[in-house]
Order: structure tokens, then C-alpha cells, then sequence
């Protein structure tokens, strides 16, 4: 991993820490020592290369993002390795996991090396890699699944679709099982989708469009998780809008069924009232839903039935987001912009702690893809920290992007919560330029 600054001996002083480990959250010091997290306590007096007065800041683990496309390799015009890193920087996360729907697809060992091995030249925070579940992302034959298990997969995904032959998918799970990994599920009943590109409801209808319906997401939903509980696998829902993917998780809980889920900004935000007619920014998969979907996802991430917040990062060039509603390609961007929305739409007002939102954006993460150190102020973690203003104020401006994509729907929303500092494997990797915590 290549940072912008070297390693360094970081004392974080008179931060409100927040560990969602220990569940500590106080306002004291953070002491990293040659990659990892040595102290956190009151007033420490050392002398570190490098001292950040993070006062009035929130200091959290770094964050950590389930649901990234970076479009690497096949399309890097939209995206690559090293500005989807450098993007994920400037949000304040220090590990992303990138979904394997690439073009050619990530669906064996040599091309989960290919991840690996740029992500460790040219990305200033850790990128892992998902595998595919089926060759090509055909749902025909599995890939390559316990290969690329032993080349560093942490997770399997058919990511952008469903494996819709349940045997098959069966199959997947069962190894997923057998090695310890999750399933990452995009719940999509193809067959039910009929070429549509936004929710189905009375805008569809007003404007001509064809729409979605909840139950293309909730059947497929049912169905993996009773998958799930067939084959012992854990599973994951990624980015879930409806209602019903609510009610059929909250059930599949109180069953005991190993499941998580996730949901993502836009969907926790915005409707389809929303839509600004003809601005395919709005045009994601799943659509953006109705008022009753978003305070049912709002009331799930409070009652800590969703686990997760991901972003679902998906970059398109300005072109290809030009075309119509009908033909203009699903997703917009998240990872510059998750932290604060989070913050202004969820913690400010008083639907989730800032304890909850470290334990969804960075613990649980961790936890679920197994990953040792991280999500983590506990001393012996790896130094992956954030540092956040919580009240700064700034309007979203996508000409500050790191990312290649300026496809949100976010452009230009006041929002609360600003990225000072990201720390990676303790290095400096992101500074705000505004405001130097150097002291």
C-alpha cells in the first residue's frame, strides 16, 4: 500500500473517541506507534513525530466500505484502483471491498492478483477484492470459488445480479460455509424486473416509465435467506430499500438465521418523490423507493436491524449518465460523501448515536468480512482512524472529488460533517485542507 505520507508516530489529542469495541466514548487522547493504535487515555505525555488536536472532533476507527465498484479493470475511464482509493481517502475510509463485476469479471485467482496487486502500488488505503460466484457472472458454472478463497477473497458476490438457479447458488453457499466467508447478496428477481429503471408507483406510472416493484427485491430476499439457513453460510443483503426487506430480516433474526444487511445513503435519504424528472443522478438499483420504504429502513438502522451502512460507489462518465431515464446505466457515487450524510441525516437528528454509526460504517464491517485489527481503537489494532468535524458546515461540490464519477444526486446538499483526517496502516493519507489539526 503506497501512502502519501511515511510512516509516522501520531498522537491524537483531546478527541472524542468512539470505539465501538469496547464501547468507549470519551474525550481523551489516541496514541498510534509504527502502524498500530499503542494507547488511548487522558492526557498522555509523550513526544510523538506528529501531534493532531482533534478537539471538538469525533476519532473513530477508520471507516470501512462493503459495496464498492471500481471498475477495475475493463472500464477505468469511469474509475481505477488508485482514484477509487484516493476517493475512499477523502471519505474517511481506510478499507474497501470491491465488487467482482468487472469486465473481464473477477472470477478467478489470477484476476483477484491483478486487484491485489495494484492496490498495494498505487492506493493509499487497503482495497480488498470479492469474488464472483458463477464464471462470467453467467449463473451457468461456479467460478473459481476456493481458489480464490487461498488468493486473499474475503467475501463472494454476483454483485449486480442474482444467481437465480437456486441449486447452483446452493452450491456457492456451501462453500461459502465450509471456508468461513460471507455471501454478499444483490436481491434481484430478474424474471420480475421487466426493463425497469425506477420505482413503481404513481411517478412511474405519470411519466411513462417502466417500474420496480418491492418484490423483485423481497422474493429474492426470502428465498437466500432460507438458502442461508439450509447451509449454515452467512449472509448479506447489500443495499436494501424496501419495507419488506425490513420485516423478512427482522424475522430471519428472531429464527436465529446467520444474515446481515446493509443500507446506503440514498436509499435511507431520498424517495421518488425526489426525482428530479429526466436527472438520471436519481437512476440506482435498487430504485429510490417510497416515504414508507425510507422510515422503515430509517427504524431498522436504529433498532440495529441493519447492520451496515455501505455505499454502493458506482461511477459512470457524464456522457453515459446523459443518455435517457430508460437507457442512462444504474448508480451514482458515495464514497466522498457517505460520512457526512450519515452524520447530518441519521446522528444529528437523533436516529442513530455516534456509536452506531462507528459500529455500522466501520465494526461491523470488520466483523463480517473477518477482518483482524480493524474497525478497532482497541491498543494492538491496526492504525486505521478517522477524524471528523462534526460541525462543519459545507455544501457537497463534486469538482473536489477524488473519484472519476460526479454522479450524485448530492450535488450541491448542505450537509454536516466534514473528513479532517484519515489515517491508514499510520500513515497520514488524507488532510483536510481547510482546517491543519497539526500541532
Amino acid at each position: 500500500m503506497k501512502g502519501e505520507v511515511c510512516l509516522l508516530n501520531i498522537l491524537i489529542r483531546n478527541g472524542r473517541v468512539i470505539d465501538p469495541d469496547t464501547k468507549m466514548d470519551k474525550i481523551c487522547d489516541l496514541q498510534l506507534k509504527e502502524g498500530y493504535i499503542t494507547a488511548f487515555e487522558k492526557n498522555i505525555e509523550t513526544k510523538e513525530d506528529v501531534i493532531l488536536d482533534a478537539a471538538g472532533c469525533y476519532v473513530m476507527p477508520g471507516l470501512i466500505d462493503m459495496h464498492v465498484h471500481l471498475r477495475d479493470p475493463g472500464e477505468v475511464w469511469k474509475e481505477d484502483v488508485m482514484s477509487g482509493g484516493r476517493a475512499a481517502a477523502r471519505g474517511g475510509y481506510t478499507t474497501i471491498l470491491a465488487m467482482p463485476n468487472t469486465k473481464p469479471v473477477i472470477d478467478s485467482p489470477n484476476r483477484v492478483d491483478y486487484v491485489k496487486v495494484k492496490a498495494e502500488s498505487s492506493s493509499p488505503i487497503h482495497v480488498l477484492q470479492a469474488g464472483a460466484i458463477t464464471k462470467g457472472q453467467k449463473g451457468e458454472v461456479l467460478a473459481d470459488i476456493e481458489g480464490m478463497i487461498v488468493h486473499g477473497i474475503p467475501a463472494i458476490s454476483e454483485d449486480g445480479k442474482s444467481v437465480m438457479n437456486a441449486g447452483l447458488y446452493k452450491k456457492a453457499m456451501d462453500l461459502a460455509a465450509q471456508h468461513g466467508i460471507p455471501v454478499l447478496a444483490h436481491c434481484e428477481d430478474v424474471d420480475l424486473m421487466n426493463g425497469g429503471c425506477v420505482n413503481e408507483d404513481k411517478h412511474s406510472r405519470a411519466a411513462g416509465l417502466p417500474g420496480i416493484m418491492n418484490v423483485v427485491e423481497d422474493v429474492i430476499i426470502a428465498r437466500d435467506i432460507l438458502l442461508a439457513e439450509a447451509t449454515g453460510a452467512h449472509l448479506h443483503l447489500c443495499h436494501c430499500s424496501t419495507i419488506g426487506s425490513v420485516n423478512i430480516l427482522r424475522e430471519a433474526k428472531k429464527r436465529g438465521i446467520d444474515v446481515s444487511g446493509e443500507v446506503c445513503p440514498h436509499h435511507f435519504i431520498l424517495t421518488s418523490d425526489d426525482i428530479i424528472p429526466g436527472n438520471t443522478n436519481y437512476k440506482m438499483n435498487p430504485p429510490l423507493r417510497t416515504a414508507k420504504d425510507k422510515e422503515a429502513l430509517q427504524q431498522g438502522l436504529k433498532e440495529d436491524i441493519f447492520e451496515v451502512i455501505s455505499t454502493d460507489h458506482a461511477p459512470h462518465s457524464v456522457k453515459e449518465k446523459m443518455a435517457t431515464m430508460k437507457k442512462a446505466p444504474f448508480g451514482i457515487v458515495g464514497l466522498e460523501t457517505a460520512a457526512a450524510l450519515t452524520l447530518t441525516e441519521l446522528v444529528n437528528t437523533g436516529i442513530l448515536t455516534p456509536m452506531q454509526m462507528a459500529e455500522k460504517m466501520s465494526y461491523h464491517p470488520a466483523k463480517i468480512l473477518h477482518l483482524k485489527g480493524r474497525g478497532s481503537l482497541v491498543p494492538g489494532s491496526e492504525a486505521d482512524v478517522v477524524i471528523i468535524d462534526p460541525e462543519a458546515k459545507y455544501e457537497i461540490d463534486t469538482k473536489c472529488f477524488e473519484s472519476k464519477g460526479a454522479n450524485t444526486p448530492f450535488a450541491g446538499k448542505k450537509v454536516k460533517g466534514r473528513i479532517m483526517v484519515t489515517i491508514c496502516g499510520g500513515k497520514i493519507v488524507y488532510q483536510d485542507k481547510e482546517r491543519n489539526l497539526v500541532r
